[in-house]
């Protein structure tokens, strides 16, 4: 406890000094127990200096996804009752699919510093390397019916690309359905899984989860991967992955207090942000592939495209993937 007050008292003002002293009458502990906090403080990546006759100073924190950075990152205000980090896991998704059969609440949290299993849609593999990324989902209890949820996963797409542009600076793209993109490369992924209550028919559990590549390099997706996928670093942004995660938090909320509503603003900014409309596309279905126009985002986040015989037909997640006719995005 009084190491993560004497972290309080250290970052409430980071250009003071504050003597061992003063921190011992504060706390009421023994100067033995603060040069102990601050040690161990010093050890998870904290920069503290010590001056002789002036006393502590935080002068850096790591870039770590540690519950007390992540909370100082939040808006005042912001809703984030249960918050679990975890140093590695096989997939935050999975990990709040296990708790909400345990009955964690609405709103639950977990955020993970690297991921041993992560994963996409359709069964894809999601690479999670430790302190390289923001691997991130929430738990929600939308007393709703499945069908009222089918546009959650555009709306996912829409939440990640506003964090990353508050975190970052810069807004990513959305390629069909649910990629982020920057510079034609894959920057997030993307997964949305639900329970549905047998005798009621509503949903039960609703996770969603991102993983968003924060300073991967080449070698860390491998020879295949990297040359389609990317990260902000990559791309010349440079981000605190807690500043990142916390921009994430806020913006999943705000999507949770939408469901059920007007979708249309949500739609709207999909549509501004979808980097296939206007171009071809190759549609992947099960067995054969067909080249289309991408042509608009219906209200419930479907494609609608046009096909070389000049019919049009509308395409949703999990009938068919979507690529572009020269590349993964064009």
């Amino acid at each position: 406890m009084s190491k993560e007050k004497i972290y309080q008292l250290l970052q409430a003002d980071p250009e003071a000094y504050l003597s061992g002293q003063e921190l011992s009458r504060r706390l009421g502990v023994s100067r033995a127990a603060v040069w102990k906090a601050i040690d161990s403080l010093r050890r998870d990546g904290y920069v503290i200096e010590a001056r002789t006759g002036l006393g502590y100073r935080l002068t850096a924190s790591p870039d770590a996804l540690v519950e007390r950075e992540i909370r100082r990152c939040l808006s005042p205000g912001a809703s984030c009752p249960d918050l679990r980090c975890l140093e590695e896991i096989d997939s935050t998704n999975s990990y709040l699919k296990r708790e909400a059969l345990a009955r964690a609440p609405h709103g639950t949290v977990a955020v993970a510093n690297s991921q041993s299993a992560g994963r996409g849609r359709m069964t894809r593999s999601f690479q999670s390397p430790p302190g390289k990324g923001v691997y991130l989902s929430i738990l929600l209890r939308p007393q709703l019916p499945p069908e009222a949820l089918m546009g959650v996963t555009g709306m996912t797409a829409v939440a990640v690309c506003s964090a990353v542009e508050r975190a970052a600076g810069v807004r990513p793209r959305i390629k069909w359905t649910n990629d982020l993109v920057l510079n034609g490369k894959k920057l997030c992924g993307i997964l949305t899984e639900l329970a549905v209550e047998g005798e009621t028919g509503l949903t039960q559990s609703l996770v969603i989860g991102a993983g968003v590549n924060v300073s991967h390099t080449p070698e860390d997706f491998g020879p295949e991967v990297s040359r389609m996928a990317t990260s902000l670093v990559q791309e010349g942004y440079t981000v605190s992955r807690a500043a990142l995660a916390a921009a994430m938090i806020e913006e999943f909320n705000r999507l949770s207090e939408a469901l059920g509503g007007d979708a249309g603003p949500w739609v709207d900014a999909y549509r501004r942000d979808c980097v296939n409309l206007g171009k071809p596309v190759r549609l992947l279905w099960t067995g054969r592939q067909e080249e289309a126009l991408a042509l608009d985002i219906d209200d419930q986040f479907g494609l609608l495209v046009r096909m070389p015989d000049g019919s049009e037909k509308t395409v949703r997640t999990g009938e068919v993937s979507v690529r572009g006719l020269y590349g993964y995005t064009e």
